[in-house]
């Protein structure tokens, strides 16, 4: 084990030795070096807009042999392709293909995809324009195209 620095010049080595093991925090080396920003395909919006390309089923992680409704969305404001899940029973109906909608992120722990969803970060809140929640409860019909 290497000794700790003292005495009277000790304080430029202190500095450099923190600098140096500042870069073993991912949270560091993140902020650091702007990644979220670079990665992430809403950058530092909350919403994003987009075309939806094709709805998929994607399965649960074990133990549950569930199959997840889910719809790869292209963004309009990057051309970036995300999977975003749709919440609820029977959302499926209501969201077609080259639909417009709206996606925000599910909110998992440290941006990571959420529950028994293998990598899908984000969820549709709105199809059209319209509420997603409001149609699937029936307070609103789907505007025709």
């Amino acid at each position: 084990m290497a000794k700790k620095t003292n005495g009277l010049f000790a304080a430029k080595k202190i500095v450099n030795k923190r600098k140096k093991f500042k870069w073993s925090s991912s949270e560091y080396v993140k902020r650091v070096l702007n990644l979220k920003e670079k990665f992430d395909p809403l950058g530092k919006a909350h919403q994003a807009r987009g075309l939806v390309v094709e709805k998929v089923q994607l399965e649960a992680k074990q133990p549950n042999s569930a199959m997840r409704k889910c719809v790869k969305v292209q963004l309009t404001k990057n051309g970036r392709i995300v999977t975003a899940f749709l919440p609820g029973d029977g959302a499926t109906k209501f969201v077609d293909e080259h639909d417009e909608v709206v996606i925000e992120r599910i909110g998992g722990k440290m941006g990571r995809s959420m529950g028994d969803i293998p990598g899908v970060r984000f969820k549709v809140i709105k199809v059209n324009d319209q509420s997603l929640e409001a149609l699937r409860k029936g307070k609103i019909e789907k505007a025709r195209k």
